[in-house]
């Protein structure tokens, strides 16, 4: 089997990687048996269909949930298939935890920033934008065009063009007031963290493309948004949470989130 290979087992406790929305890379670890290791790169979703056609990632043809397929969690291995885990004999599966823990942080702090953000320029709509999940107008929904989390951390980029001055937001009043919007986010993050608020995700059912939610009980209500990835429990995990925005592009905004993580 070629370096790459793509190994899939009956249970794993790897969570990949969605190529519908890649904002949360998938875990890295280690697969074992009887003394042998392999190392995971990544963890990807995979799919076959009742034909036997297997796909990997962004190659998977069809919808999420389509009939004739199966959904699949897949662990992208770092390097040859070695001849035991070929012959599929038992095998050991450990994620990197440490990784985990600061990706879920990295994920709670994006959520967090995005609806402090939707918060601080509330302000700014002629028009209804739609609310997000503490009622605020939905800048985030409208604006974003990726994100991407790391460990303890991540970036957001948001269009400021036209369709979004189209939809009654006021880009040149945000541009002359974004070192106070930045003032009043990293002023709203700091409130929430030390609410320590409860937060978690909810599932519909056990497999990988059952509906998540996560939920955070958070001083102005409970937050929910559809969210495939993984959380902290509680924001007591976090020190501190703090976001810079950058509008050296006019037309682009960036905002860059930042975790310091509670000591242990």
């Amino acid at each position: 089997m070629p370096a790459g290979t793509v190994v899939v087992v009956d249970e794993t406790p790897f969570h990949p990687v969605d190529h519908t929305w890649p904002d949360q890379p998938g875990d890295a670890g280690v697969l074992s048996s009887d003394g042998e290791r392999v190392a995971v790169a990544e963890a990807v979703m995979a799919a076959v269909s009742d034909a036997g056609e297997f796909a990997v990632g962004a190659d998977i043809p069809v919808k999420r949930g389509a009939e004739g397929w199966t959904w699949l969690v897949g662990h992208r291995l770092d390097g040859e298939a070695p001849a035991w885990l070929v012959d599929g004999s038992g095998v050991r599966l450990d994620v990197d935890a440490v990784r985990r823990v600061g990706l879920s942080r990295g994920h709670t702090a994006c959520h967090l920033a995005s609806l402090a953000l939707d918060l601080s320029v509330a302000d700014l709509w002629r028009k209804d934008p739609g609310t997000d999940a503490l009622g605020s107008p939905d800048f985030e929904a409208r604006a974003n065009q990726s994100s991407r989390i790391h460990e303890d951390g991540s970036v957001d980029e948001y269009r400021l063009g036209k369709s979004l001055r189209k939809a009654g937001f006021d880009t040149e009043t945000f541009a002359a007031t974004l070192s106070e919007r930045e003032d009043a986010i990293n002023e709203k993050l700091a409130e929430w963290v030390a609410s320590g608020a409860a937060s978690r995700v909810e599932t519909d059912g056990p497999s990988i493309i059952d509906r998540r939610r996560w939920r955070c009980e958070l001083p102005e209500g409970e937050a929910v948004i559809l969210c495939g990835g993984t959380h902290v429990d509680a924001l007591s995990a976090f020190s501190r949470v703090q976001v810079a925005l950058d509008l050296s592009d006019p037309q682009l905004l960036v905002m860059t989130t930042k975790v310091i993580p509670a000591a242990a």
